[in-house]
């Protein structure tokens, strides 16, 4: 790079955005984190946290609020580019958390905007942080009509053990396909459209202020440093830290539900290139593997990886919000960035477990989220 560009990442003390500084600051980038080290995510002392202390020396660190105008805007001051990472994450705490999440995921990206419109700004580029959750059930194929988006699970069929997703007319099994940018939108979970919202607002505002806007659609991102202690952080780190911690592991549903996992590398490949390249601009783009791993998959690897034997109980259980089958179609961000996913879901696993047994278990507030859950009607 000819000159340092300036870059600020809300969230940088966070799981993905502490990876992606460090990697900023290794290509001579200028990096400010604007961080709030949320209790959620930064266990104990936050500013003791392992997240934290890895970057607080690489970066400028700013510990305030994207909600907070007085934190935001002297963050934003001189910056050139803006990666917004800062949000509540969870469906299943968001479905009942209501208020915060749209607060922070919502109205912090507001305001974030807000500043950007009515001041002088040197930014040019604001990336966000979008999801797959945008899409509730991915994209199926009917033998009856071709390309079908089904809508949420009914109660009832859940109540009756019948898992699978229905679409209006058609008898033949759906088949789950990989979900491209182009599909419908409809998110099941407060959550969901809290990042739909934040994503549309960046889209929708930079370009009348002449900024570029990127989107990114993660999948499920995993690796080390994810959070072994947040029951809301994803069920790699959820499942490994039961095993290392001697419990057995609750599959809901039928265990067939499939996630996309990507690995924090990966994720961390493809934001740079949202950064960096001038194709990304204006770009709405999925970031994931491309394929798709069943949850019962996810808890024998991890129990075969971490050499811990433990029972693997597929139960039936099943929480309000959760989706069926969600992967994602790779080709639009191949084609106009080059990404290419370079870990699979096995070699990522590996370097994940490896990471895990030296982390070791961690006190979690897994069993008082389900309690939470069961309180509020949500998981049955």
């Amino acid at each position: 790079m000819d000159e340092v560009k300036r870059v600020l990442i809300t969230g940088g003390a966070g799981f993905i955005g502490s990876r992606l500084a460090l990697q900023l600051a290794n290509r001579n980038y200028a990096v400010t984190v604007l961080d709030n080290l949320s209790a959620q995510v930064h266990t104990g002392r936050p500013e003791e946290s392992r997240l934290f202390r890895s970057v607080q020396n690489s970066v400028r660190f700013i510990r305030g609020d994207v909600t907070n105008r007085d934190d935001m805007t002297p963050a934003l001051a001189d910056q050139d580019i803006v990666v917004h990472f800062a949000a509540e994450t969870g469906t299943g705490q968001s479905m009942y958390e209501i208020d915060r999440y749209c607060r922070v995921n919502v109205g912090g990206t507001a305001l974030l905007l807000d500043i950007l419109a009515n001041s002088k700004t040197t930014v040019n580029r604001v990336v966000i942080a979008s999801s797959r959750s945008v899409y509730g059930e991915g994209k199926y194929l009917s033998a009856e009509f071709g390309a079908v988006y089904p809508s949420h699970r009914s109660l009832a069929d859940l109540k009756r053990g019948d898992f699978e997703i229905k679409h209006p007319g058609c008898k033949e099994p759906l088949t789950p396909v990989a979900t491209d940018e182009e599909s419908k939108l409809h998110p099941s979970s407060v959550y969901g459209i809290t990042k739909l919202s934040q994503e549309q607002l960046v889209m929708t505002v930079c370009p009348t202020v002449g900024i570029d806007p990127v989107a990114f659609r993660y999948q499920n991102v995993y690796g080390p440093e994810q959070s072994l202690s947040n029951p809301y952080t994803g069920i790699l780190s959820i499942f490994s830290n039961l095993l290392m911690s001697g419990k057995g592991i609750n599959v809901f549903e039928d265990g067939i539900e499939s996630r996309d996992f990507v690995y924090i590398d990966d994720a961390v490949d493809a934001t740079i290139l949202g950064i960096e390249r001038p194709e990304a601009k204006n770009g709405i783009f999925n970031v994931g593997s491309g394929h798709a791993v069943s949850v019962y998959t996810v808890a024998s690897t991890l129990s075969r990886q971490l050499a811990i034997e433990a029972p693997i109980e597929v139960s039936g259980n099943f929480r309000l919000g959760d989706i069926r089958h969600n992967y994602a179609c790779l080709k639009k961000i191949g084609r106009v960035l080059g990404f290419t996913p370079k870990y699979g879901f096995d070699a990522g696993i590996a370097l994940y477990c490896a990471w895990a047994r030296t982390a070791g278990s961690m006190q979690s507030g897994y069993e008082q989220s389900l309690s939470e859950m069961r309180q509020k009607g949500l998981l049955k």
